[in-house]
């Protein structure tokens, strides 16, 4: 798969330079580069890439003002490239693949490339099983209703985050979604919970819950979800409640509206 690479900076050096560190992974192709934000954006909309790096450092239209400016069509996948350290948390904030620091370090390059195709690879096979699925619609739709109820296994893995970063007392941290025992809900803000750690996120629970794997993370509670994987108890409860003791120890209570969570506990 060629994955087709636009590259933006103002300066004409830093271009160059990148260009000849790409020229060592051949499915690498650049299509174009641009000078300045308002021509990434008009390039990103026209061309459609599957990548771009971006400088954040530019005269008139920023790195961050690019990414905003492109959120009306599918995005690309944005690897930001500076020399100022001090860019990163909104980088990351970006859901950017990487954060590159001037001059790029060909192993850090290398990484970010996989990173890179691990991505596009994710989204080409859900893109795959959908029109899959439409086919089926069409032509034995009592088959796809079968495959689409199947506990959710047609689903790819895949497309789900496996690292979230998490921005948290001026700090990145990277946690490991397996890690995660369960999550609370706090207005826009949601306190993820590890076995050693709880960590503040600024997102919505809606949006949260489309980034995890379904059949591992549920809701419990109308502001609350729960790694299932970290279940090692269910304790009944007054009412058509109960609790689930995680392997921590901590015990999050099932809402009544949740409780069919529950079954899939009982053999």
């Amino acid at each position: 798969m060629t994955i087709r690479t636009i590259l933006v900076d103002d300066e004409k050096l830093a271009i160059q330079g990148l260009q000849l560190r790409l020229e060592a992974f051949e499915d690498v192709e650049i299509i174009d580069t641009c000078s300045n934000g308002r021509e990434a954006i008009r390039k990103i909309k026209t061309e459609k890439p599957d990548l771009v790096f971006l400088d954040i450092q530019m005269p008139g239209f920023d790195g961050f003002s690019v990414v905003k400016g492109v959120m009306e069509i599918e995005p690309p996948l944005f690897v930001f490239v500076t020399a100022y350290e001090e860019h990163a948390i909104r980088a990351f904030e970006a859901n950017a693949v990487n954060y590159l620091m001037k001059p790029v370090d060909a192993d850090k390059l290398a990484d970010t490339v996989e990173r890179v195709r691990q991505r596009l690879a994710a989204k080409k096979s859900t893109e795959e099983a959908d029109k899959l699925m439409n086919v089926l619609n069409e032509v034995a739709p009592d088959r796809a209703a079968a495959i689409s109820g199947a506990d959710g296994e047609s689903e790819s893995a895949d497309r789900f985050e496996k690292l979230i970063n998490v921005k948290d007392r001026g700090q990145i941290f990277r946690v490991e979604v397996d890690s995660i025992e369960h999550i609370e809900a706090a207005g826009d803000y949601m306190c993820i919970r590890t076995a050693d750690n709880s960590l503040i996120l600024r997102e919505t629970m809606k949006d949260l819950e489309r980034r995890l794997d379904p059949r591992k993370f549920q809701r419990v509670h109308r502001s609350t979800i729960v790694n299932l994987d970290q279940v090692r108890q269910v304790k009944p409860h007054t009412n058509g409640e109960c609790f689930l003791v995680l392997d921590s120890g901590q015990e999050v209570k099932v809402s009544r509206s949740y409780r069919d969570v529950v079954a899939r506990f009982v053999h």
